[in-house]
Protein backbone atom coordinates (compact mmCIF):
# COMPACT_ATOMS: atom_id res chain seq x y z
CA UNK A 1 0.00 0.00 0.00
CA UNK A 2 1.16 3.52 -0.76
CA UNK A 3 2.02 4.93 2.67
CA UNK A 4 1.93 8.55 1.54
CA UNK A 5 -0.98 9.75 -0.57
CA UNK A 6 -0.46 13.37 0.45
CA UNK A 7 -0.31 15.92 -2.37
CA UNK A 8 1.90 18.74 -1.06
CA UNK A 9 0.43 21.24 -3.49
CA UNK A 10 -3.09 20.52 -2.27
CA UNK A 11 -2.02 20.87 1.37
CA UNK A 12 -0.45 24.26 0.63
CA UNK A 13 -3.75 25.56 -0.76
CA UNK A 14 -5.60 24.82 2.48
CA UNK A 15 -2.74 25.96 4.69
CA UNK A 16 -3.07 29.41 3.11
CA UNK A 17 -6.75 29.56 4.08
CA UNK A 18 -6.47 28.05 7.57
CA UNK A 19 -7.33 31.13 9.64
CA UNK A 20 -10.62 31.59 7.77
CA UNK A 21 -12.23 28.25 8.68
CA UNK A 22 -14.87 29.73 10.99
CA UNK A 23 -15.61 32.83 8.89
CA UNK A 24 -19.03 32.07 7.41
CA UNK A 25 -18.55 34.74 4.74
CA UNK A 26 -14.93 33.88 3.90
CA UNK A 27 -13.23 31.35 1.68
CA UNK A 28 -15.03 28.45 3.33
CA UNK A 29 -18.49 29.94 2.81
CA UNK A 30 -19.48 27.02 0.51
CA UNK A 31 -18.73 24.51 3.30
CA UNK A 32 -20.67 26.53 5.86
CA UNK A 33 -23.61 26.66 3.47
CA UNK A 34 -23.40 22.92 2.79
CA UNK A 35 -22.68 21.89 6.38
CA UNK A 36 -26.31 21.48 7.58
CA UNK A 37 -27.02 19.06 4.71
CA UNK A 38 -23.75 17.20 5.31
CA UNK A 39 -24.64 16.86 9.00
CA UNK A 40 -28.14 15.64 8.20
CA UNK A 41 -26.74 12.87 6.02
CA UNK A 42 -24.03 11.89 8.50
CA UNK A 43 -26.32 11.80 11.52
CA UNK A 44 -29.04 9.86 9.70
CA UNK A 45 -26.59 7.24 8.37
CA UNK A 46 -24.79 6.79 11.68
CA UNK A 47 -28.03 6.66 13.68
CA UNK A 48 -29.53 4.09 11.31
CA UNK A 49 -26.36 1.97 11.24
CA UNK A 50 -25.99 1.85 15.01
CA UNK A 51 -29.71 2.06 15.88
CA UNK A 52 -29.34 5.34 17.76
CA UNK A 53 -32.18 7.72 18.63
CA UNK A 54 -31.27 11.21 17.41
CA UNK A 55 -33.78 12.75 19.81
CA UNK A 56 -31.73 11.45 22.76
CA UNK A 57 -29.43 13.79 24.66
CA UNK A 58 -26.12 12.32 23.42
CA UNK A 59 -27.11 9.79 20.76
CA UNK A 60 -23.56 9.03 19.60
CA UNK A 61 -22.16 8.35 23.07
CA UNK A 62 -19.77 5.40 22.98
CA UNK A 63 -18.98 5.77 19.27
CA UNK A 64 -15.41 6.56 18.25
CA UNK A 65 -15.50 8.75 15.13
CA UNK A 66 -12.64 9.89 12.91
CA UNK A 67 -12.86 12.98 10.70
CA UNK A 68 -10.07 12.83 8.10
CA UNK A 69 -9.17 16.23 6.67
CA UNK A 70 -10.98 17.89 9.57
CA UNK A 71 -9.88 21.42 8.68
CA UNK A 72 -11.06 23.83 11.35
CA UNK A 73 -13.48 21.36 12.91
CA UNK A 74 -16.77 22.12 11.14
CA UNK A 75 -17.86 18.49 11.47
CA UNK A 76 -15.92 17.50 14.60
CA UNK A 77 -17.69 20.00 16.85
CA UNK A 78 -21.27 18.86 16.11
CA UNK A 79 -20.17 15.21 16.41
CA UNK A 80 -18.70 15.99 19.84
CA UNK A 81 -21.95 17.68 20.89
CA UNK A 82 -23.80 14.50 19.90
CA UNK A 83 -21.65 12.61 22.39
CA UNK A 84 -19.09 10.97 20.10
CA UNK A 85 -15.46 10.39 21.02
CA UNK A 86 -14.12 12.36 18.05
CA UNK A 87 -10.65 12.43 16.55
CA UNK A 88 -9.93 15.11 13.94
CA UNK A 89 -6.88 14.64 11.72
CA UNK A 90 -5.51 16.99 9.07
CA UNK A 91 -2.31 16.92 7.03
CA UNK A 92 -2.17 20.74 6.94
CA UNK A 93 -0.44 21.72 10.22
CA UNK A 94 -1.88 25.23 10.37
CA UNK A 95 -5.46 23.91 10.48
CA UNK A 96 -5.06 22.08 13.78
CA UNK A 97 -4.30 25.06 16.09
CA UNK A 98 -7.32 26.86 14.60
CA UNK A 99 -9.50 23.83 15.33
CA UNK A 100 -8.12 23.41 18.86
CA UNK A 101 -8.68 27.03 19.82
CA UNK A 102 -12.26 27.05 18.50
CA UNK A 103 -13.08 23.78 20.30
CA UNK A 104 -11.67 25.15 23.55
CA UNK A 105 -13.72 28.33 23.15
CA UNK A 106 -16.77 26.14 22.55
CA UNK A 107 -16.09 24.02 25.64
CA UNK A 108 -15.59 20.84 23.60
CA UNK A 109 -13.07 18.04 24.18
CA UNK A 110 -11.82 16.97 20.73
CA UNK A 111 -8.66 15.03 19.94
CA UNK A 112 -7.10 17.03 17.10
CA UNK A 113 -3.91 15.81 15.45
CA UNK A 114 -1.67 16.69 12.54
CA UNK A 115 -1.40 13.51 10.52
CA UNK A 116 -2.69 11.26 7.76
CA UNK A 117 -5.08 8.36 7.32
CA UNK A 118 -2.15 6.14 6.38
CA UNK A 119 -0.23 6.94 9.58
CA UNK A 120 -3.26 6.25 11.76
CA UNK A 121 -3.89 2.96 9.96
CA UNK A 122 -0.24 1.97 10.34
CA UNK A 123 -0.54 2.64 14.08
CA UNK A 124 -3.46 0.20 14.23
CA UNK A 125 -6.14 2.76 15.17
CA UNK A 126 -9.75 1.86 14.35
CA UNK A 127 -13.07 3.63 14.56
CA UNK A 128 -16.83 3.03 14.52
CA UNK A 129 -17.29 5.78 11.93
CA UNK A 130 -14.84 7.31 9.44
CA UNK A 131 -15.84 10.67 7.95
CA UNK A 132 -14.02 11.32 4.69
CA UNK A 133 -15.64 14.50 3.40
CA UNK A 134 -14.31 16.44 0.40
CA UNK A 135 -10.85 14.92 0.74
CA UNK A 136 -10.51 12.10 -1.79
CA UNK A 137 -10.38 14.54 -4.74
CA UNK A 138 -7.31 16.20 -3.19
CA UNK A 139 -5.07 13.17 -2.60
CA UNK A 140 -2.30 11.88 -4.86
CA UNK A 141 -3.44 8.25 -4.78
CA UNK A 142 -7.20 7.84 -4.19
CA UNK A 143 -7.08 4.03 -4.14
CA UNK A 144 -4.24 3.91 -1.63
CA UNK A 145 -6.05 6.49 0.48
CA UNK A 146 -9.29 4.47 0.48
CA UNK A 147 -7.34 1.32 1.34
CA UNK A 148 -6.14 3.16 4.47
CA UNK A 149 -9.73 4.28 5.22
CA UNK A 150 -10.82 0.63 5.13
CA UNK A 151 -8.11 -0.32 7.60
CA UNK A 152 -9.29 2.45 9.95
CA UNK A 153 -12.76 0.91 10.18
CA UNK A 154 -13.59 -1.61 12.85
CA UNK A 155 -15.30 -4.70 11.39
CA UNK A 156 -18.91 -3.68 10.79
CA UNK A 157 -18.09 0.04 10.94
CA UNK A 158 -19.35 2.67 8.48
CA UNK A 159 -17.41 4.96 6.12
CA UNK A 160 -19.00 8.17 4.82
CA UNK A 161 -17.27 9.79 1.84
CA UNK A 162 -18.28 12.85 -0.16
CA UNK A 163 -16.63 14.30 -3.24
CA UNK A 164 -17.38 15.91 -6.64
CA UNK A 165 -18.49 14.15 -9.81
CA UNK A 166 -16.44 14.58 -12.99
CA UNK A 167 -18.48 15.88 -15.92
CA UNK A 168 -19.18 19.11 -17.79
CA UNK A 169 -21.72 20.27 -15.20
CA UNK A 170 -19.29 19.84 -12.31
CA UNK A 171 -16.68 21.88 -14.18
CA UNK A 172 -19.24 24.62 -14.72
CA UNK A 173 -20.53 24.61 -11.14
CA UNK A 174 -17.56 23.70 -8.93
CA UNK A 175 -14.82 25.49 -10.83
CA UNK A 176 -16.27 28.16 -13.13
CA UNK A 177 -19.15 29.04 -10.79
CA UNK A 178 -17.59 28.65 -7.33
CA UNK A 179 -14.02 29.77 -8.13
CA UNK A 180 -14.22 32.08 -11.14
CA UNK A 181 -17.65 33.75 -10.91
CA UNK A 182 -18.79 33.68 -7.26
CA UNK A 183 -15.17 33.68 -6.02
CA UNK A 184 -16.16 31.59 -3.02
CA UNK A 185 -12.86 29.75 -3.34
CA UNK A 186 -9.46 30.80 -4.68
CA UNK A 187 -8.85 29.83 -8.30
CA UNK A 188 -7.14 26.47 -8.49
CA UNK A 189 -8.68 25.06 -5.29
CA UNK A 190 -10.09 22.18 -7.33
CA UNK A 191 -8.68 20.29 -10.30
CA UNK A 192 -11.40 18.90 -12.54
CA UNK A 193 -9.22 15.96 -13.60
CA UNK A 194 -9.12 14.81 -9.95
CA UNK A 195 -12.90 14.66 -9.61
CA UNK A 196 -14.29 11.14 -9.26
CA UNK A 197 -17.54 9.71 -10.64
CA UNK A 198 -19.84 7.78 -8.28
CA UNK A 199 -19.20 4.55 -10.16
CA UNK A 200 -15.44 5.06 -9.93
CA UNK A 201 -15.68 5.76 -6.20
CA UNK A 202 -17.85 2.69 -5.58
CA UNK A 203 -15.35 0.57 -7.53
CA UNK A 204 -12.41 1.89 -5.50
CA UNK A 205 -14.20 1.36 -2.19
CA UNK A 206 -15.14 -2.18 -3.23
CA UNK A 207 -11.53 -2.86 -4.21
CA UNK A 208 -10.48 -1.55 -0.78
CA UNK A 209 -12.73 -4.14 0.87
CA UNK A 210 -15.74 -1.99 1.71
CA UNK A 211 -19.36 -2.67 0.73
CA UNK A 212 -21.07 0.46 -0.67
CA UNK A 213 -24.61 0.82 0.67
CA UNK A 214 -25.78 4.30 -0.39
CA UNK A 215 -25.06 7.29 -2.59
CA UNK A 216 -26.91 10.59 -2.45
CA UNK A 217 -26.49 13.93 -4.20
CA UNK A 218 -26.07 17.36 -2.65
CA UNK A 219 -27.90 19.86 -4.85
CA UNK A 220 -27.40 23.63 -4.72
CA UNK A 221 -30.37 25.87 -5.54
CA UNK A 222 -28.98 29.21 -6.83
CA UNK A 223 -32.36 30.93 -6.37
CA UNK A 224 -32.79 30.12 -2.69
CA UNK A 225 -29.02 29.82 -2.07
CA UNK A 226 -29.63 26.58 -0.19
CA UNK A 227 -28.47 22.97 -0.39
CA UNK A 228 -30.65 19.87 -0.30
CA UNK A 229 -30.22 16.13 -0.66
CA UNK A 230 -31.33 14.22 -3.74
CA UNK A 231 -31.22 10.43 -4.24
CA UNK A 232 -31.23 10.98 -8.01
CA UNK A 233 -29.11 14.05 -8.78
CA UNK A 234 -25.46 13.13 -8.23
CA UNK A 235 -24.27 15.33 -11.08
CA UNK A 236 -22.00 17.61 -9.02
CA UNK A 237 -21.59 17.08 -5.25
CA UNK A 238 -22.45 13.69 -3.78
CA UNK A 239 -21.91 11.57 -0.68
CA UNK A 240 -21.62 7.83 -0.20
CA UNK A 241 -21.91 5.31 2.61
CA UNK A 242 -19.99 2.03 2.75
CA UNK A 243 -19.47 -0.62 5.42
CA UNK A 244 -16.50 -2.80 6.31
CA UNK A 245 -17.93 -6.32 6.49
CA UNK A 246 -18.17 -7.65 10.02
CA UNK A 247 -16.94 -11.12 9.13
Amino acid sequence: MNTNTIDDGEIAKFEAMAAEWWDETGKFKPLHMMNPVRLDYITMQVAAHYNRDLSADRPFAGLRILDIGCGGGLLCEPMARLGADIVGVDAAPRNIPVARVHAEQSGLDIDYRVGTAEALAAAGEQFDVVLNMEVVEHVADPQGYLDACHDLLKPGAIHLCSTINRNAKSFAMAIVGAEWVMRWLPKGTHEWSKFITPDELFAMMTKAGMEPVDRTGYVFNPLSFTWSMSPKDLSVNYVTAAVRPAG
